[in-house]
């Protein structure tokens, strides 16, 4: 398993399916009770299949959360400001598509 530090933030990526200039897909893992960081990407979109446990998309603008459970799946579009967290405790995965674009992962304040 990697981690992928993207300025300074540690993201576990556990398997790349695919790593092309402009689309991504990778498994990742968040620890028991892990809470990313806010941010977004000016490009790319995220589509997030939770794999194991249970994922909660929080997003900005307008607020809104959604809770994942194995076999479901969110989409945060480009430009939207969101994070990812783990509510159980043990690791929770995700297939994560990113795309179609640079990718790129910017922290918001």
């Amino acid at each position: 398993m990697a981690s992928v530090s993207t300025k300074g933030i540690e993201m576990k990526e556990t398997e790349v399916i695919l790593k092309t200039d402009d689309v991504r897909v990778r498994i990742m893992a968040l620890d028991p009770y892990e809470i990313a960081d806010w941010h977004y990407h000016r490009q790319v979109s995220d589509h997030i299949f939770c794999l194991a446990g249970t994922i909660i998309v929080r997003m900005q603008n307008p607020d809104r959360e959604i809770r994942l459970i194995p076999g479901e799946r969110s989409l945060v579009q480009t430009g939207r400001i969101h994070r990812l967290e783990n509510c159980v405790d043990f690791e929770a995965s995700y297939l994560l598509i990113q795309g179609v674009g640079k990718y790129d992962f910017n922290v918001a304040s």
